[in-house]
């Protein structure tokens, strides 16, 4: 008898059957003109094949996503002039280019961005990985940025990708992780191939990794670099994603860091500035038959409503997704083997990826942006192709999930070679549109026509006593379907950055019986009775929300 209400209370809890969804590419009509260049010129060097990312981010704080593209550059010293691009939203569902004059008009080998307030001003900040010297760029308002890099106290020359700010040490100030990926430069390149006659790219088996980098920000717009003191400087690691988690529910956030050909690293923050790394008792730093994958993008979050935050990654092709659920007993089991995640996504070479809720029906979907680094691959693998479709796999309840990218329009199921993806509500409509970049190619927005169907909730947290873009708080939900939970976070995804507002699905959810706020500083708030279909924000210790209209 047991037995059988379980199995009932997990049917009435699974998703109905999803709106009629479909993602449609509005690049051109928003206004968006950008191309990245990769510097191609015939060499087939390494940093060629890896970027770039992209943020959704309300740098002007009118409420409205801005949209931020990474842009790398040509090898050669006089070669084309390439340039990052900010658009600000007109509110209208079209985009200004606004990059002139804004101090992020510098040319650079970018990779990838993180956004945040560092210095608890009120104004989101940037921290901008290159093949090369990062920076640091902090928001002076009026659309103006100042490179803060050295004053700040901040020095990663290397070969940086993926970054996230994160209050490790909980005292509301957010720090910094810098993912770092091998040791690369023009001299050092190698001569690899796929066919023993042309030049091909390498993989990073033929590199040296070249340890990540945590900054511990001290207030005053200074950080310092407590890599080695804190137990993260491992350089044996090649990484390309992070993933800020709480994986055993402390209340002190870890850190999951995603390695291309070396064992994933998952960090257990002792609560005293330092860190334990566990992937491998964890379960997560190894495939099931023992390999350590090319690990790209990651993300985490409670894609079952267990109440744990689970892990998806994205893999080289022929290795497929990872899905690790989180057990609560300090062990992950991949789950993509026996799924259709794992299945589906074999031949397909994942870059970005992550969890969101695309049709706003409370069970998080995955999405995937995928393509392959070889242009040629097809001569060697014809399975492999080099343009790729991503995956959009909709969240059918009990840990199951359905591809679902070619139902949603043939905008979005269109091969790209695609690298960066964010998500985030840029024209105020409740659902979450997609921004995905491609490498040596256009950047693409497309808008969520119909998520918006079912009810949903959005809310924007303001931290006094915490740090001010609210990193690490907590968010509980509960509604007639159940309880859902989001974490502010920044890095996830690959090289990119998504919205700070969490947005929460509620299918046909008439009301929100209960919110509940957990913030870093230890208060908890609580608030009863919430209308859906609306923008809250809720500052820390506020008696109420306020709606934003």
């Amino acid at each position: 008898m047991r037995l059988c209400y379980a199995l009932l209370a997990l049917w009435l809890t699974a998703p109905a059957a999803s709106a009629q969804v479909v993602f449609r590419d509005v690049t051109q009509q928003a206004g968006i003109r950008f191309r990245h260049n990769a510097g191609k010129a015939g060499q087939k060097w390494l940093p060629e094949t890896m970027g770039s990312g992209c943020a959704f981010l309300d740098f002007d704080g009118d409420g409205w996503l801005d949209v931020y593209l990474v842009n790398s550059k040509d090898w050669r010293p006089r070669g084309r002039r390439s340039l990052p691009a900010l658009y600000r939203n007109n509110r209208d569902g079209t985009f200004t280019d606004v990059t002139a004059g804004s101090g992020l008009d510098v040319e650079a080998y970018g990779l990838g961005v993180a956004a945040a307030d560092f210095d608890n001003d009120g104004r989101v900040d940037l921290y901008l990985t290159n093949m090369g010297p990062d920076r640091l760029m902090r928001n002076e308002g009026g659309g103006k940025f100042r490179d803060v890099t050295r004053q700040a106290g901040i020095d990663n020359p290397g070969f940086a990708s993926s970054a996230a700010f994160v209050d490790y040490d909980r005292d509301g100030l957010v720090d910094l992780f810098v993912a770092n990926y091998v040791e690369w430069s023009p001299a050092t390149d190698l001569w690899c191939s796929l066919d023993g006659a042309r030049k091909s790219y390498c993989t990073p088996e033929s590199y040296r990794g070249l340890a990540s980098k945590l900054y511990r920000n001290l207030g005053g717009g200074r950080f310092r670099d407590v890599s080695r003191e804190s137990g993260i400087a491992d350089p044996t690691s090649k990484s390309l994603g992070v993933a800020i988690l709480d994986f055993d529910s402390d209340g002190w956030v870890d850190i999951f860091v995603a390695n291309d050909t070396e064992p994933n690293k998952l960090y257990r923050n002792n609560r005293n500035g330092t860190f334990t790394e566990e992937g491998v008792g964890a379960g997560v730093a190894f495939s099931e038959d023992g390999i350590a994958r090319g690990a790209m993008g990651v993300d985490a979050a409670d894609y079952d409503r267990s109440g744990r935050p689970h892990l998806v990654i994205g893999n080289f092709s022929n290795q497929m997704l990872g899905l690790y659920r989180n057990e609560g007993n300090s062990l992950f089991v991949d789950e993509a083997p026996r799924s259709n995640v794992g299945r589906d996504s074999l031949l397909t070479l994942a870059f970005a990826t992550f969890f969101f809720d695309f049709d706003l029906d409370g069970w998080l979907d995955i999405f995937v942006a995928n393509g392959h680094i070889e242009e040629e691959i097809e001569s060697v693998q014809p399975k492999v192709t080099y343009r790729q479709p991503p995956h959009l796999f909709r969240n059918l309840g009990r840990g199951r999930f359905r591809d679902v990218v070619r139902e949603l329009g043939s905008d979005l199921a269109r091969p790209m070679v695609a690298r960066g993806a964010a998500y985030g509500d840029y024209d105020r409509d409740g659902d979450l549109d997609l921004l995905v970049t491609t490498n040596d190619g256009p950047a693409h927005l497309f808008r969520n026509d119909g998520g918006n169907a079912n009810h949903w909730l959005t809310v924007r947290l303001v931290g006094v006593r915490s740090n001010r873009s609210a990193i690490g708080a907590v968010v509980r939900v509960r509604s007639a379907s159940g309880t859902q939970w989001r974490m502010v976070h920044s890095g996830s995804s690959y090289c990119s950055q998504s919205q700070l507002e969490l947005t929460f699905g509620l299918g046909k959810d008439p009301r929100i019986d209960e919110l509940v706020v957990e913030w870093p500083s230890g208060l908890r708030q609580s608030f009863r009775g919430i209308a859906v279909n609306q923008f809250l924000a809720i500052q820390e210790g506020a008696q109420q929300p306020v709606r934003l209209d």
